[in-house]
């Protein structure tokens, strides 16, 4: 049977659309056709920019066969969160408190993949200013995951990993504050990575206020995909100084060769892990060993302190921005801030004291890198949950806060970390998360590969009941 367009990786269409295989035309309409049978479903993409798009491939195709320089990802359709601006669009963040609130910029990412030749297909689904790992928004409704409806796709890039999972999109662009590159594409199977802090330009015109300084430590922009190699290549594409980002670096995508030795943590510190989830893991490890990886069961220092310090200091940074946000929220949004919030009673002396704790801890997982390179564990530490469970009592959000423990050290030290799906346990996907020393996202990447080589690749699907 012949493979739908849809169903090709980013990497091939870019291929086939500068061999003459086929017209960024053919690749759009095939996309959108896509969205058009299974978004209902799911609800993963918000806003389609369909006139819009099939002009841009329109103009795309005409310089190909005008023999005009083209770039890396050239007519390849691509989707983007909806905190993400694109000029003259609403950059909504999934609130209905922000509806109206109209971009006058592209964000530097999105500048970024329409300069290597993608043209911009959709927009997708979030929690309210990206404050849940649940894709429940009072503006857009909640996005299902594709593998069991009513399941949440993690988040809060969650419409981005659904609209990959079911071939809507070839290429997705989100962010990661506490997991939301990596939630998302643990619970709907596909991949992902978080830079290293620095590597990826960030910049909002609709932004309120200055980046906060939990956003400044802790936060990145990043891509989703089906493949490995088209993060990668969409890595490539964004990442860089920019002058709208004081904090973006221009850094070189490889370095030099690393002791391919991995310290595997398939049941974290800080609570428990379903069997199934820690077996995805090991998985992974088999997967890398076969590579030739050396794989060592065990476990990175201060893990939990680690948890306390990102808790802290985005705890903290929260509490400071409330009066800002709880007006910003719907009724479920501020309902699991509510549950969530930690109160650490901040004084000078306290920041202090935490800002040294992080520092310890990254000190010491510098160390402990020298003679493991990678850490490969979960991204969550349990199945996908039903909607509303995060919600639904204080036992029930402290359970949620749990499972995500393991993406925080990666947002408090600035690491890269990449997804990538291992296999499906009672019909869900598990997969692992490969954690590096700061800018080496390459060797993240290639680890991910070999993982990917070995265990295949489990989407597109179809939604499923």
């Amino acid at each position: 049977m012949a493979t739908e367009l849809w169903q090709e990786p980013a990497s091939r269409l870019a291929k086939m659309i500068r061999g003459g295989l086929t017209t960024s035309r053919e690749v759009v309409e095939a996309h959108l056709e896509r969205i058009e049978a299974v978004n209902p479903a799911i609800n993963a993409v918000v806003e389609v920019r369909a006139d819009e798009v099939l002009e841009e491939a329109d103009r795309a195709d005409e310089a190909r066969r005008e023999g005009r320089p083209l770039g890396p990802l050239h007519g390849v359709p691509f989707t983007a969160k909806t905190n993400i601006d694109v000029a003259g669009y609403t950059t909504t963040q999934g609130t209905t408190a922000l509806a109206g609130l109209v971009a006058s910029a592209d964000a530097p990412v999105v500048e970024r993949l329409r300069a290597a030749g993608a043209v911009l297909l959709a927009r997708t689904n979030m929690p309210d200013l990206g404050l849940r790992i649940n894709t429940e928004s009072s503006l857009y409704g909640p996005a299902h995951n594709p593998w069991r409806h009513g399941r949440t796709t993690g988040g809060s890039s969650g419409g981005e990993a659904a609209a990959l999972a079911t071939g809507m999109s070839p290429l997705g662009l989100g962010n990661d504050i506490g997991g939301s590159l990596r939630n998302p594409a643990y619970a709907c199977g596909v991949c992902s990575i978080k830079p290293s802090r620095g590597r990826v330009p960030m910049a909002n015109v609709t932004d309120p206020v200055e980046r906060p300084l939990n956003a400044q430590l802790m936060l990145a922009e990043g891509v989703l995909a089906r493949h490995i190699a088209d993060v990668r290549a969409g890595l490539f594409a964004i990442m860089g100084s920019h002058p709208r980002d004081p904090q973006a670096v221009d850094v070189p995508l490889s370095g030099p060769p690393l002791a391919r030795r991995v310290a595997l943590v398939p049941e974290p510190a800080g609570g428990a892990t379903d069997p199934g989830v820690a077996e995805g893991v090991r998985a992974a490890g088999r997967a890398l060993e076969a590579a030739g990886y050396e794989v060592e069961e065990i476990a990175p220092p201060l893990l939990e302190e680690t948890y306390a310090a990102w808790t802290e200091l985005m705890m903290t940074s929260l509490a400071v921005a409330a009066p800002l946000i709880v007006p910003l929220l719907g009724e479920d949004g501020r309902r699991f801030l509510e549950l969530s919030m930690v109160d650490f009673a901040a004084t000078p002396e306290s920041l202090y004291a935490m800002h040294q704790k992080r520092f310890a801890v990254a000190r010491s997982w510098r160390a402990f890198m020298e003679d493991h390179p990678l850490v490969v564990g979960p991204t969550w530490t349990q199945p996908p949950f039903e909607h509303g469970f995060d919600i639904r009592d204080a036992a029930s959000a402290r359970a949620v806060n749990e499972l995500f423990r393991f993406v925080l050290p990666a947002n408090l030290l600035g690491l890269p970390a990449v997804c990538v799906p291992t296999g499906v346990a009672n019909g869900l996907p598990v997969g692992a998360q490969i954690i590096g020393p700061r800018f080496r996202d390459d060797v993240c990447l290639d680890a991910g590969e070999a993982i990917e080589r070995a265990l295949g690749v489990l989407t597109p699907i179809d939604p499923r009941p």
